[in-house]
């Protein structure tokens, strides 16, 4: 069962307002592939659903925590195109018309029941639209931090296209990104022992690792990363 958010909340979208380069990193990733209709699960205080708000003509919001319901409710009162939903995976999700397109950050790790997760989301995803899929990467780089962070494993490219293959989806895009940012938190968390990020490590990370990585990796795969990136698509 997902879990409550409590810590797992402050892993999303990592440094918050002291990582915009991160954050946009992110945004730049997923954009291409959300539809006109979107559900994100884990949304916790829905900085990351409110960004794609003018490309979509319907957007559901998502969490199991109640204090992130609240505040999602908060932020998005009065517009009828939003819902606020709260549920945890797997589960029978409580949506009425099915959506275009399903994106989750840093959620499946959460979850033992990963494959019984991406069946709940394939129910409510139309034919043809896709589950965008954005996860730790790599055991090698498993420490303190994600054990405090409720993280049951870390994904290479070849476990998470097992569990996407089990849940019965396609897949479109699947590879290992951010690999300098994989080899600094190897570096600084797991090597390190540093149990939490630093802010001020984080400041420096993202106006130098994220802005280098992602000049590299507009000409090269990279081999691994500390993320996993995951566009599979369900059926027609």
């Amino acid at each position: 069962m997902q879990p409550a958010a409590g810590d797992e909340a402050l892993e999303n979208h990592l440094g918050g307002d002291e990582a915009k380069n991160y954050r946009q990193y992110e945004l730049d990733m997923v954009a291409p592939h959300v539809g006109r209709s979107m559900l994100e699960i884990g949304s916790g205080l829905g900085h990351f659903a409110e960004a794609f708000l003018p490309r979509l003509d319907r957007l559901v919001v998502s969490d199991f925590d109640p204090y992130c319901v609240e505040q999602l409710k908060k932020r998005f009162t009065g517009r009828d195109d939003i819902d606020v939903l709260q549920f945890g995976l797997p589960t029978d999700i409580p949506i009425g018309e099915k959506v275009d397109t399903v994106v989750m950050m840093n959620v499946l790790e959460h979850i033992e029941e990963d494959v019984e997760a991406l069946r709940s989301l394939a129910k409510v995803t139309a034919p043809g639209g896709r589950i965008v899929i954005w996860v730790p990467g790599y055991m090698q780089l498993y420490g303190d931090f994600d054990r405090k962070v409720g993280h049951v494993t870390r994904y290479t490219p070849a476990t998470l296209r097992s569990t996407v293959s089990k849940a019965g989806l396609d897949i479109d895009v699947l590879k290992p990104i951010n690999f300098l940012g994989g080899i600094a938190w190897w570096a600084a968390v797991r090597r390190g022992g540093v149990g939490y990020p630093d802010p001020r490590l984080v400041k420096i990370y993202d106006r130098t690792v994220v802005p280098t990585t992602r000049f590299i990796e507009r000409f090269i795969r990279p081999p691994f990363g500390q993320t996993v990136f995951c566009v599979a698509r369900v059926p027609r």
